[in-house]
């Protein structure tokens, strides 16, 4: 099937990856793009598994200041290489991420750190309801980015201050 530009234009907008494999995923699909953003989503989730065992010995460490500088937080979001630590994507990852401790204050980063009892969604950064997009958890933005830059992603840590507290 042949896939018109402007809608491999609309899906590479839409998921940040390349046109190569944008066409693929559109031309598997038929030219549907939720289809394909369906594809995609389930091959960056396929990725990520096979990536998560590479080691993490690059990365930044981002701040964030809210609320006029009552709450601000500091996260370590890592990744396989200097190079991807550097783009955009991966800024903005690491940014949203520290966002997302400064509005729903977790306390752990994954549910492998949490004692029984406690709800993952309330207390586990990965597990929570990202801010930007609730109908997507953190450990999903991570997949997506790890899809964009093809590389393994994680955070290491994170820490929140807020005054009088």
């Amino acid at each position: 099937m042949q896939v018109s530009v402007d809608t491999i234009k609309q899906l590479r907008e839409k998921t940040g990856l390349g046109i190569m494999e944008c066409k693929r995923a559109l031309t598997e699909c038929e030219g549907d793009i939720d289809g394909a953003m369906k594809m995609l989503r389930s091959r960056g989730v396929a990725l990520a598994q096979k990536k998560s065992s590479r080691s993490l010995a690059s990365g930044v460490i981002e701040t964030y200041t809210h609320s006029g500088g009552r709450i601000a937080t500091i996260v370590e979001v890592n990744c396989e290489t200097d190079f991807v630590a550097r783009t955009p994507d991966f800024k903005e990852l690491a940014h949203d991420i520290a966002m997302q401790v400064a509005a729903n204050d977790p306390t752990y980063v994954s549910a492998d750190e949490m004692p029984e009892g406690e709800i993952a969604e309330e207390v586990c950064l990965l597990d929570q309801p990202f801010i930007k997009d609730p109908s997507k958890k953190i450990q999903d933005i991570i997949v997506e980015t790890i899809a964009k830059t093809g590389e393994n992603i994680g955070v290491r840590r994170f820490c929140r201050f807020e005054l009088g507290v």
